[in-house]
Formats: structure tokens, sequence, C-alpha cells
């Protein structure tokens, strides 16, 4: 009988119990024979089955965090350099490594990533720092969360992977009826208790291509109008992971936990910044609650549109293979931009693998709670 756990992070016996079933690798390994990283290279667990994620007492660290950051932004240090990528969401930073922050930093880290959406950290040698070590710097910022569908890392199911190769098509070939393959989301938001902070890292990239874009839900819901924030202040969205495991089931994939449905506020408010963010995206905002079909369609449509191309409160990040860029889904949505060529060879190999952990049940105006 498969392992059973009742908490999102397996035990080190299920782990090892992962170890020992089948696993379906997604990737042929002819093609990567002299890869640094093929162990990281992704697999899909086919056995062991999750209950549905805990509920649990979260305190997001950009509380305890000093609001001017002089541990992490010493401007002092003259090796690090500290650049906003735009005015609204985005910030760069270089000359710091992420592996050797102290917890003070880290605090000050959580707080920044929720005040500018998005963090890049530059020259990084996170990748190499080795999994257990990944994974403790991740469960800093909270509990991580693993993936419903997707594949991970061998040994490491807390690693979701983010893997285009020409051995592996399943992402673009998902899409190959589309006009384009953007698609924003927050990630999981259908969770009772959805992300705060996810943190990616890329091991391979290609030649060109392959940019991230955010954008920035703190400055889509300052530019509503009054009355239409007033409205979706009183209001909760679904969000539902039905599709996302029904078109897993579909695809041959298996699924390791049933899915859920949640109804968050649709303007939530961040518990160390106290900002109002929109909280709903493309990916797994499904209606409105307590409209009509057509009225929540249409407000949903309108609120999509706006996400999607308001360029003047957006971000896209060039990878390279020593990046790692942290964001916090309360307060952001993103897309891949997957523009880049699978069939030239390694050079058209994106990989890596994404560590996201689980923050509060989602608060709204006046007390507003999500519900399911």
């Amino acid at each position: 009988m498969a392992p059973s756990i009742a908490q999102d992070v397996p035990s080190e016996e299920v782990l090892h119990d992962i170890a020992e079933l089948k696993l379906n690798r997604a990737f042929d390994p002819s093609k990567h024979t002299s890869y640094k990283y093929d162990r990281y290279l992704p697999v899909y667990d086919e056995t062991t089955t999750f209950p549905p994620t805990e509920t649990f007492e979260f305190v997001d660290r950009g509380l305890k965090a000093d609001k001017s950051k002089p541990h992490l932004l010493n401007p002092q240090n003259t090796k690090v350099e500290v650049t906003k990528l735009t005015p609204r969401v985005g910030t760069e930073i270089k000359g710091l490594q992420l592996s050797e922050l102290t917890d003070v930093q880290k605090d000050e880290l959580a707080l920044l990533i929720a005040e500018r959406g998005i963090v890049v950290f530059r020259g990084q040698d996170f990748k190499d720092i080795g999994v257990e070590k990944q994974k403790a710097f991740g469960s800093y910022f909270g509990r991580l969360h693993v993936h419903p569908v997707g594949a991970h890392v061998e040994g490491a199911i807390e690693l979701h992977n983010i893997y285009l190769g020409p051995d592996n098509l399943y992402r673009a070939q998902r899409r190959s009826s589309k006009l384009t393959t953007t698609g924003y989301h927050s990630d999981v938001s259908y969770e009772h208790q959805p992300p705060g902070i996810t943190i990616l890292t890329l091991l391979a990239v290609p030649s060109t291509g392959g940019d991230t874009g955010w954008v920035s839900q703190v400055a889509a819901y300052d530019r509503l109008s009054d009355p239409i924030k007033e409205l979706l202040e009183g209001l909760r969205a679904e969000h539902s992971g039905f599709p996302q495991a029904e078109g897993a089931r579909r695809d041959g994939k298996f699924v390791r936990r049933e899915p859920v449905k949640s109804e968050h506020p649709i303007v939530r408010i961040h518990p160390a910044t106290g900002q109002k963010a929109l909280f709903i995206n493309p990916g797994f905002t499904k209606k409105i609650i307590g409209l009509k079909d057509e009225e929540s369609d249409a407000l949903l449509q309108l609120l999509f549109k706006h996400i999607s191309q308001s360029q003047d409160i957006q971000v896209r990040v060039r990878w390279d293979d020593t990046t790692v860029s942290l964001w916090d889904n309360r307060v952001t949505a993103h897309t891949a931009i997957s523009d880049y060529d699978v069939d030239d060879g390694k050079e058209g190999l994106r990989h890596g693998f994404r560590i996201t952990t689980l923050a509060e049940k989602p608060v709204g105006v006046d007390g507003l709670e999500s519900v399911w």
C-alpha cells in the first residue's frame, strides 16, 4: 500500500519509501550523459499519495524585519549592488550569496520581497549547495509545498521541476493549440493557505529567450477606480485545482493529491506591509462568488486583461544559470515566456527547480476571510 502522510512535507521515512518506488523519468538519459545537474532531472513519483494540505499557523518572517533593512542592504558594503528593475516591481541584487544569509538578513529579505514583489539575485552558488540546504533555506520562510501533479527532483519531492528540452516537450505540447505561451498565474492559489514566497533556480538556460514576467498585483489594485475597488473588496473568488488535476490525468500523469477549491478574498492584505493587492489570476480563478455568471465573467475578464496587458506595472527578467529569483505570490502574478527553440540541442534546454512555501489563510478588507 502506498504511503500516505498528514502534512505537506514528507517525513524522512516516506522520502526513503519514495526513493524505492517506481519513478517515471521524464527525460532521455542518453541526452544528458555529461550534464552536471543530472541529479536534478525530472521524475514523476507514480505511487505516493497525500491527503489535502493541512491548515497551520503561519507568522510572516517580514514582520520581524527592520524596515530599513540595514543588514541586507548595508550601504557601507560596497560589494553589494542593489537596483530597482522598474519603479513598481522588481529589485536586482548582486554581491550577496543567498546561501550565506543570516536569519536577520532573511527576515529583511522577506520584507523586501513583499515590498518589491520579486527580488532577483545574480551570481549565486545556490544550485551547488545540495538538496538538504536548499530545502532548509526555503523552509525558513514557510512550510514547503508538494505539488499535486508536477515532476520533481528524485528523492526531493518538495523540489518542483521546471524542465523543457527536446526530450520532454510536455509543457510545449500542452500549449500548441494556443496563440501565445504566456499565462499569468499565482502558484497553486487554490490551496486553502496558498503560497507566500517562491524560490526559482535555473540550472540550464537556453542561449536566448526563456525569460519570466511578473506583474504587481498591488499596483494593479491601485490603478482601479474607487467604485470598482469598493465592489471588489467585499467579494470572494473561487480558485480551483480541479482543471489542473483533470488535465494531468488526461495526459496520463499521476495525481498525488486530490484537488481542492477555495474561495479567497479578491483583495487581500499582506500581513507584513499592510498593502492591498488583487488576488485573482487567469490560471486558477474561475468565478466570483455571489455574482451572476455573465457578471462574474465580465469582471474577471476585465481584471485578467488589466493584469496581462499593463506593461507599466510589469517586469521581465532575463535568466542565466547563476540567477535565483524569489517572489511573493500574495502580491504578484507571473508567467513563463517560452519563446526559445527546444530543438536547439543543449542550447535549447531550460531546466531548474522551484521551492514553494505556504503562507497564511488570505485575509481581505474588514477581516474578510477565505472559506472552503
